[in-house]
């Protein structure tokens, strides 16, 4: 069993160690942070190193690094991270559910998060260090580029393109044959039909509270 060491220790690390552990070929054995995010000597449940002490306790010819962390600042930061680990002569792990249906004959880039209940039809093409939250359908011929991050029940219909540094939120839909560019921002629930530009925000209508209160409507 190949031994896994996870880079972070917040709620995505400790998501990552579950999936690893439950539904992967890994053994997860350790986590790391920058020497200034070290808090403590454990989490959940195993070693906290920095990363002044990764190389020499945990070396990359013997373990392979998943880079666990979020879309902040666009993806940037878990990009920096994912960087400096290769440089560093880390193999990164990519988990893929089994419980997701994953039907495109190409395998994802490394340091890849595909959970449980995604849809990914044939001739899709996601790269390297793209997070996909659970329930997302991805239609086919499409391309996720390098450094996104999808979040759940996002649907992405046939033949669209999202360039890098993206982030599509919750519920979102990703009209046919568009291109999502470099760093857009799709808010939850915002329906995206033309191709965009670099860094947009789409954000849709928000609900407003009803005149009336739930006592008085009959559901």
């Amino acid at each position: 069993m190949a031994r896994l060491v996870i880079f972070g220790a917040g709620d995505i690390a400790r998501l990552a160690h579950f999936y690893f552990r439950t539904d992967s070929s890994y053994e997860v054995v350790a986590f790391v942070v920058d020497p200034e995010f070290r808090t403590g000597d454990t989490f959940d449940g195993l070693p906290l190193v920095d990363t002044s002490a990764l190389a020499r306790h945990f070396p990359p010819d013997t373990h392979a690094l998943f880079v666990a962390m979020s879309y902040q600042r666009m993806n940037r930061v878990r990009a920096d991270k994912y960087r400096r680990m290769k440089e560093g002569g880390y193999t990164l792990a990519s988990y893929i559910s089994s419980r997701c249906t994953y039907l495109s004959e190409q395998a994802p880039g490394d340091n890849c998060l595909i959970l449980e209940d995604n849809t990914i039809q044939p001739f899709v093409t996601i790269g390297n260090d793209v997070t996909l939250w659970s329930g997302n359908h991805i239609g086919h011929d499409s391309t996720i580029e390098d450094h996104c991050f999808i979040s759940s029940h996002v649907v992405v219909s046939g033949h669209v393109r999202v360039r890098s540094y993206c982030f599509i939120g919750v519920n979102a839909t990703l009209r046919n044959g568009i291109e999502i560019a470099p760093a857009t921002l799709v808010g939850a629930g915002a329906v995206v039909m033309k191709s965009t530009r670099e860094k947009e925000v789409y954000l849709a209508d928000r609900a407003k509270p009803f005149a009336k209160n739930s006592d008085q409507i009959e559901p």
